[in-house]
């Protein structure tokens, strides 16, 4: 069984969390995905905890199913070897700062020069122009500075740090894959590749989507727990007895009216979809009280049998036994080298003609070195003499 993407082979020189998160969706879905690895300096993410048998388990799970090249860019001829692969290959992706690759030898002149074919996907905090394309950052900054911070936690508390990187993933990885894989179409279309500038800020900022386009078309400045939907209304967390959180999304009013009913309170359910600011507020403050009467089994139960938008929060844990994310098979068991097997979370794409299992958790640095060289057309006395002198790893 192939999948979606089998024709497609990427050579990855990414690291950390935006780049490997999209190329592990493109691994996932049968794409051949190199990661092109310094044999000296390698992947912070191979050393972040927890680990699992002496592995990193954020490492096992960005980097299943791809293979590992070991390559020192400082060197010329590990450089002649990129330009030797990018022939046969139908994706670069990176996410160095704007001109990097370009000092090396491989940008995306120098690449489409040998394969005009080549997509070219950058991946960076602030785009490749503009005054901040230099510019350090990380996932924080750029919720800051694309205005998503602004309107997001609690009026008192300020902004929240988010338990998921935003940016990195929603900004960067999820639209690189959407830029690759409409350059993909493209060049079907046309026979050319091109080059893709995926800026985190950019994409997120265009995460916006409701409070942005209200600022921008009728000047309403999102704040914190002002707008309907980041705490400004009921559709919020309540607490019940026990210390347990519940997250309340009963806009439309058939599901307003359930859940009034459930706690006893029919009457609160004219105020639902009132836009006055009272009348959110004490239907707020009467929630939370009948929320904090009850244990956090009794809401489970009585919310679990009727629709209301109402759902318990969860724990990591509780979510992977919950029977929904059971039903869809959210974790998968992907092999180790030594036979066993480690769970990761799957791929949660379904496709009707279904996707190959998962070959193998992350690889050492330079797992596939002398294979990758070989079907390349490196002999064993090239290969040998590579690693001698430091080129691979």
């Amino acid at each position: 069984m192939q999948g979606p993407l089998s024709s497609l082979k990427v050579l990855d020189f990414s690291t950390l969390l935006p780049g490997p998160f999209a190329s592990l969706l493109l691994a996932d879905m049968g794409a051949d995905v190199l990661r092109i690895e310094s044999p000296t300096r390698p992947d912070l993410l191979r050393t972040l905890p927890p680990h699992d048998q002496g592995v990193s388990a954020s490492h096992a799970y960005l980097n299943r199913n791809k293979r590992s090249l070991a390559l020192d860019l400082k060197q010329p001829q590990a450089i002649e070897v990129v330009k030797r692969l990018v022939a046969d290959y139908d994706i670069v992706l990176e996410q160095f700062r704007p001109g990097v690759m370009e000092r090396l030898g491989i940008g995306y002149q120098a690449l489409q020069a040998i394969n005009p074919k080549l997509i070219y996907v950058a991946i960076t905090g602030y785009g490749q122009t503009g005054p901040y394309r230099d510019r350090a950052g990380h996932d924080i900054n750029y919720l800051a500075l694309s205005g998503l911070a602004s309107h997001t936690g609690r009026k008192d508390s300020g902004p929240l740090p988010l338990g998921v990187q935003v940016a990195d993933v929603a900004g960067g990885s999820l639209h690189g894959v959407i830029g690759l894989l409409a350059a993909v179409v493209a060049r079907n279309e046309t026979g050319r590749g091109q080059y893709v500038d995926v800026s985190m800020t950019d994409c997120v900022f265009s995460l916006n989507a409701l409070a942005g386009a209200g600022a921008l078309a009728a000047g309403v400045e999102p704040h914190r727990e002002a707008q309907m939907l980041n705490g400004g209304s009921f559709y919020d967390y309540y607490c019940s007895r026990d210390g347990r959180w519940f997250a309340v999304g009963s806009l439309e009013p058939v599901f307003m009216k359930a859940l009034c009913e459930a706690l006893g309170r029919p009457e609160l359910a004219r105020a639902g979809l009132s836009p006055d600011h009272a009348q959110q507020t004490a239907l707020k403050q009467a929630l939370e009280i009948e929320f904090e009467r009850r244990s956090f089994a009794e809401l489970t139960t009585c919310f679990a049998a009727i629709d209301a938008c109402v759902e318990p929060v969860l724990s990591f844990s509780e979510a992977v036994d919950h029977p929904q994310l059971q039903a869809r098979q959210v974790v998968t068991l992907v092999p180790r080298s030594d036979g066993s097997a480690q769970p990761q979370m799957a791929c949660p794409l379904k496709f009707s003609d279904g996707l190959s299992p998962p070959r193998h958790i992350g690889v050492s640095v330079g797992a596939h070195s002398e294979q990758v060289l070989a079907e390349a057309g490196f002999d064993q006395e090239q290969i040998s003499a590579m690693r001698a002198n430091g080129v691979i790893g």
